[in-house]
């Protein structure tokens, strides 16, 4: 099936023109190209149509969990017919493994799995191994960590025909090597249950249930059913049922991994009691048989991932198999803000081996423990072949690789231009600032305010209190679910300014904001380079009111190169609104990034503050528990702006208790 792109709008401004480059330019057998789009000019649509006409399997790398579901929701609309897929990490917290020889402290794992989104890692690998091309997968760097062998995981996938001769026996085995477990009661993802000689399965992820009826040796029938009644709802010739799990593997492989396994440990205790440490000695000999043994009896253990070489049939040393294996040779990769995505990538290798090293010297795990990683920064190269680079403020690892095939998307759907970069004295600063936000305030327009370090936004925000201003600040020391909320509170009016540091840089959609002040913009460095300065400022694109001032005591190069490159931008923006005839309209913002998954799971926000007011301690403690179980359903939907308002809504009962 090819793409069918769906929507309402068709490619403005210079859209056209950057879609027709990028395609000439892959057609022409370039590899890699770069789309370098200022905020607002609807990259995310350029993008769409560049798959709609490559019509290739598709991955979307994002560099968080938000943006990517952003993505998400954004694609899942232009393709409504076609396979869109979201692949990010399913930990809603992990803790990893560790060990800190300074201090003797060993950190056991921990982890919280959000099962939803195991369910959706498990449909993308499904919607890749169907064969179907018409794929988008919108992920994270969490692609480029370590899964199972796609062909363990095809060969683990049973496919079942009407008419098939298979023993019931068999059949029952084949679902437990998939990691299917058998219930007795009602089913649910990843169960099996038999009555007679009729087994109802209900699929790994999705709502899918199946019942295959069999008739001695033969599958008579196979129907889909509804998992809670049983009703049939559609009869079928044939189904796939995927494995439960990622890590899948065969029974032959499980027992060869086994036999190297103990003959590695054997290895790694006489290295130790070689080298007079009989601690770390018997501490991996305890550790290796226990999982050993969990594995002979059920097929995986806690930590089976630092086995995966074992299971995979690698080498020592090899590069672990991860998503991008399970597409085709000819997969289009759209690397998504590629100046923050791109840097995230090198990094993870490193970071990953430093921690693994100390758990191999005293040892916690075997050596084969260093092959479970994330992928090197060159393998991760050697894997990837036709690339778009999308970015307002291209690196120069993008461009060097691109060979000058960079394509410039300046002219915003609305006609807005790029907000005017303003050089004002530092001295009085504060007063001059305070009075460009009661103009704004006045209008009932937004102000963001940069800083260069945390305590200086803390002590400006406190300073502006005081003056009556109603501002809030934000950086990484504050929670993650309160920063989305102070995000919709600025949006929603109940304050006027945001302080903030780099956060305000990448990934923030706010119309509401006219003005941006850059303190300290004569400070070189990495929050106040071209590129940094260049993001900041977009925070104001979206405002027909927009403008950018720059605090400082002197002009740098990096502040003139910055305003030269706004000029050249807003000169072609205007130029082309005259040649059009056309008005700059107030940006709209594209979609609430929380509520883009469009789960079963969603909460509607206005309940939150609807709930009668409990009386009794019991009717406080059941209520504590409702807005519990809520708020974790409502962050499992990655809708935090509920789970934020459950939280307070407890807060508020436990203080009843007291």
């Amino acid at each position: 099936m090819d793409f069918q792109l769906t929507s309402q709008y068709a490619p403005t401004g210079d859209q056209p023109q950057a879609i027709q480059e990028i395609l000439e330019s892959f057609t022409a057998g370039v590899n890699c190209c770069t789309l370098q789009g200022v905020t607002g000019s609807g990259k995310t649509f350029t993008m769409a149509n560049v798959i709609a006409a490559l019509n290739r399997p598709t991955l979307v790398l994002s560099h968080n969990k938000t943006l990517a579901a952003q993505l998400y929701g954004e694609f899942s609309n232009f393709f409504p017919n076609n396979a869109v897929e979201y692949f990010v990490s399913y930990y809603d917290y992990y803790q990893p493994e560790a060990y800190l020889p300074a201090t003797d402290t060993y950190i056991e794992k921990d982890l919280s799995i959000n099962d939803q989104i195991e369910k959706m890692r498990l449909a993308t690998t499904a919607s890749l191994l169907s064969g179907r091309r018409d794929i988008v997968v919108v992920s994270s760097v969490s692609c480029l960590y370590g899964i199972g062998n796609p062909a363990d995981f095809h060969a683990n996938t049973i496919t079942l025909k009407v008419g098939e001769i298979i023993s019931h026996k068999q059949m029952l085995y084949r679902l437990v090597e998939a990691l299917y477990t058998r219930t007795e009661i009602e089913l649910s993802p990843a169960t099996f249950r038999v009555k007679g000689e009729t087994i109802d399965v209900m699929s790994a992820f999705g709502n899918s249930c199946y019942r295959i009826l069999f008739f001695d040796d033969e599958i008579e029938a196979i129907y889909s059913i509804d998992p809670l009644s049983g009703a049939r709802l559609e009869t079928l010739t044939e189904v796939s049922i995927y494995p439960a799990n990622l890590f899948v593997t065969t029974k032959e492989r499980i027992d060869k991994a086994v036999s190297q396994i103990y003959i590695d440990m054997g290895k790694q205790v006489a290295f130790f009691e070689r080298e007079g440490r009989p601690t770390e000695a018997k501490r991996i000999q305890q550790r290796t048989e226990y999982d050993l043994e969990m594995i002979k009896e059920l097929g995986y253990c806690p930590g089976i991932e630092n086995y995966s070489r074992y299971f995979d049939g690698r080498s020592a040393g090899t590069r672990p198999f991860c998503l991008l294996d399970y597409f085709p040779e000819d997969f289009l990769l759209i690397v998504d803000e590629s100046h923050v995505t791109i840097p995230q990538v090198r990094a993870m290798f490193g970071g990953d081996r430093a921690r693994k090293e100390n758990l191999v010297e005293y040892g916690f795990r075997l050596p084969a423990a260093r092959d479970n990683r994330p992928l090197r920064f060159e393998e991760f190269e050697a894997l990837t072949g036709t690339t778009l680079y999308v970015s307002a403020t291209p690196a120069d690892y993008e461009i060097a690789r691109s060979d000058g095939a960079v394509i410039e998307q300046i002219i915003r759907p609305t006609a807005l231009i790029d907000p005017p970069l303003e050089v004002r004295s530092s001295e009085n600063q504060i007063i001059d600032l305070i009075e460009q936000i009661t103009l704004r305030t006045e209008r009932d327009e937004k102000v963001i305010v940069t800083t260069l370090t945390k305590r200086s936004a803390e002590e400006l925000a406190a300073y502006f209190e005081k003056m009556s201003i109603r501002c809030r600040y934000i950086h990484s020391d504050v929670d993650t679910l309160e920063r989305v909320q102070i995000l919709e509170d600025l949006r929603a009016g109940l304050f006027d300014v945001l302080i903030g540091v780099n956060l305000l840089r990448e990934g923030l959609d706010l119309p509401e904001v006219s003005l941006v002040a850059i303190i300290d913009a004569d400070m070189e460095g990495m929050l106040r380079n071209v590129r940094a300065i260049t993001q900041i400022a977009g925070r104001a694109a979206r405002h027909e009111n927009g403008l950018v001032i720059m605090y400082a005591g002197k002009v740098t190069k990096t502040m003139r190169e910055s305003i030269e490159q706004s000029n050249r931008r807003r000169y072609k923006q205007i130029r082309y609104n005259m040649e059009h005839n056309l008005m700059p309209r107030q940006a709209n913002k594209s979609g609430n990034a929380q509520n883009l998954l469009n789960t079963d799971n969603q909460i509607d926000v206005a309940t939150v503050t609807e709930t009668i007011q409990p009386q009794t301690t019991e009717e406080i403690r059941a209520e504590i528990a409702r807005a519990q179980a809520d708020m974790e359903r409502a962050a499992k939907s990655l809708d935090f702006l509920a789970a934020a308002r459950f939280r307070d809504r407890i807060q508020e009962l436990e203080k009843l208790l007291h």
